[in-house]
């Protein structure tokens, strides 16, 4: 057997597993998108008939959107998995734990964050969010978010055996996204205001490949901890 094929095939199996089972509960993709939605509206009706105010903040409050409603969805990554004994199945399978976790954070991106990604243009048109600063904000989340999915996967594996973890996964995850928030703001701030923010893309891409490398294994060692 084609080892290569084999992982990609294991790859395979855990993503549409793990769609699936999103598409079965709704409410999984469902409750994320409708927190990000009503944060975003919130903000507007709160700030009321002054645009330049909307406008500046847009940026900031998308993304904290952004970022409370991925933590949101974060908590059922591996819970139901472990709740029901198949996340010690997966660990004992004789294909690398990096990869199936992988396929898991995949599955979670495509099921939270892509539809926040799609929706998010129409938010910042209601945020007043001046039109060049949409490549930017649609770039910066195609960046970030996966970094979120990644990084708020490690406080999950670390707490999925906890009766009560949301506030501890908390504590754990939101230091992490401070360095994505900071910098995807910061690049459509630069872009609404026709400035360059390429630099700030290069980082966030950079992050993205750092977190896409280490991360998994990170998890692979805190799942193996948590279940033990």
């Amino acid at each position: 057997m084609n080892p290569a094929l084999s992982y990609r095939q294991a790859f395979k199996t855990i993503l549409l597993r793990d769609l699936k089972i999103a598409l079965r509960h709704r409410d999984d993709i469902l409750n994320p998108l409708l927190f990000f939605i009503i944060v975003i509206t919130l903000f507007a009706i709160g700030v009321g008939a002054m645009p330049n105010i909307l406008m500046k903040i847009a940026p900031g409050v998308i993304w904290v959107a952004a970022l409370l409603s991925t933590l949101l969805s974060l908590e059922r990554l591996f819970k139901n998995d472990y709740q029901d004994g198949s996340l010690e199945q997966l660990l004992l399978s004789p294909c690398p734990v990096f990869i199936l976790v992988l396929a898991k954070i995949f599955a979670h991106w495509l099921g939270t964050s892509v539809p926040l990604i799609l929706l998010a243009p129409l938010l910042a048109m209601m945020m007043n969010l001046h039109p060049d600063g949409y490549m930017a904000l649609f770039l910066t989340l195609l960046l970030g978010t996966p970094i979120l999915s990644l990084l708020g996967a490690i406080g999950v594996a670390l707490t999925v055996s906890l009766k009560k973890g949301g506030v501890l996964l908390s504590l754990l995850i939101l230091p992490l996204y401070i360095p994505v928030l900071i910098l995807a703001t910061a690049a459509v701030e630069a872009a609404a205001s026709s400035y360059p923010y390429q630099g700030h893309l290069a980082i966030i891409a950079a992050l993205f490949f750092a977190s896409l490398i280490t991360a998994p294994f990170a998890v692979g060692a805190a799942l193996k901890v948590s279940t033990n």
